[in-house]
């Protein structure tokens, strides 16, 4: 049945209501397809990587099997290209007839039988970032159209739009998605668009409006790019974490983790500084090829606790060394947690080993007896305790992290 409100009609629009739909109370977990496959769509010459039912399929069976949905991992969700490149003649979305034979709500239906979560993409702007229909104009049309496909999450990018009214287009469409009467947790990329054109997002609409948020520019698959993100995160964080929390969070993008651009050691500093920003944990990688030390990244479950802590307190980059510093290329990222714990990413930028000492005061730290958890080597008979008085001492690899969680232990 085809949504009854105010918004678009007429050009005019309704007020806006904050979006209250009861998801994400946690950041939101799951795959995307978009890093690792891109807009592949040549099902000939790559079958095993086109964007497909088959691939969608494939992956939501994995994310079973190999344990990332007892982990936590929830959403499944295609990204761009999975489109026709025009509509049907009632004005409809229709998917890529070839790559997707059975139709949006038979794959819907196949992810949900996995006991997972189906999510889509689309745009807010009159194309998608590579060409497809976007829903400019055709808004009514499509909220009806993805809810009747039975989506829980879409991903709204902003390409072919215009910057300066994605502050009413964006909120007007989330109420759409809300009086569909579905819960879809909804992906915005409003702040993205306006930061890089030099506007100034209003991030306390955008809090009321999305579930999650993209900030910057499109994570890639380097060390260099995983660094820059981090250092904009770091550098605006003033400006971003304050709008974080239980139903509305941040997003640096998805994780790289699994594919080539990354070393093991890097991709346990990008999933560190993640779980730090209670960042949603989107992976984006082939899981019938990852290897073994990358799966155990994405599934360490003391680290995913880091990432889901039920405070809903994004961390902070809190100490960066400086070129004259006793450690330069060294950051410190910490979170605070439950029951008074913190955790804490030490990492180190330089390509070659490091021991470095940081007091309690760098660490931002209370002066406090703790007992320390090594998140990536729980179980190995290394975790320490420190005192107030106390420094403490790590040698970490070459672009590298230690990841520690730090709980009170009060003397006896």
């Amino acid at each position: 049945m085809l949504i009854s409100l105010c918004i678009f009609v007429s050009g005019l629009l309704c007020p806006i209501l904050a979006l209250d739909n009861g998801l994400a109370l946690t950041p939101p977990m799951g795959w995307l397809s978009w890093l690792r496959f891109g807009c592949t769509i040549d099902c000939d010459a790559k079958p095993k990587e086109c964007i497909s039912e088959n691939l969608i399929k494939r992956t939501a069976d994995l994310m079973v099997s190999e344990g990332y949905r007892d982990a936590g991992y929830q959403y499944i969700t295609i990204d761009d290209c999975w489109l026709e490149k025009t509509r049907d003649p009632e004005g409809r979305l229709v998917a890529d007839r070839r790559r997707f034979p059975n139709g949006m709500k038979a794959l819907s239906d196949y992810v949900h039988s996995k006991g997972l979560q189906f999510g889509m993409y689309e745009d807010y702007g009159t194309k998608t970032c590579e060409g497809y229909p976007g829903i400019k104009g055709n808004e009514l049309f499509d909220a009806d159209s993805l809810a009747s496909w039975g989506i829980d999450y879409l991903k709204l990018d902003g390409c072919f739009a215009d910057v300066h009214g994605m502050g009413v287009g964006y909120p007007a469409f989330g109420q759409l998605l809300n009086a569909t009467g579905r819960p879809i947790l909804y992906a915005c990329s409003w702040p993205m668009f306006q930061e890089v054109n030099g506007l100034h997002p209003n991030y306390s609409a955008v809090a009321e409006s999305c579930n999650i948020w993209r900030n910057w520019v499109d994570i890639r698959n380097s060390w260099a790019s995983v660094l820059s993100v981090m250092k904009w995160i770091g550098n605006h964080q003033d400006k971003l974490a304050s709008f974080a929390g239980p139903g509305h969070w941040n997003d640096p993008d998805m994780l790289v983790v699994g594919n080539s651009g990354l070393t093991v050691d890097q991709a346990q500093v990008q999933m560190a500084v993640w779980a730090i920003l209670a960042a949603p944990l989107m992976m984006s990688v082939d899981l019938a090829e990852i290897q073994p030390e990358f799966k155990q990244i994405l599934l360490n479950r003391a680290v995913i606790a880091v990432n889901q802590d039920k405070l809903g307190k994004q961390g902070l980059r809190v100490w960066r060394s400086k070129i004259t510093s006793r450690h330069p290329h060294q950051e410190i990222w910490h979170r605070e947690l439950t029951e008074g714990a913190h955790a804490l990413a030490f990492v180190n930028g330089l390509t070659h080993a490091v021991t470095v000492t940081y007091t309690h005061e760098e660490m931002k730290l209370p002066p406090l007896d703790y007992d320390i958890q090594d998140l990536y080597n729980l179980g190995t008979g290394i975790n320490q305790s420190l005192k107030p008085n106390e420094t403490l001492t790590l040698r970490i690899n070459p672009t590298g992290v230690k990841f520690y969680k730090f709980k009170y232990s009060p003397q006896k």
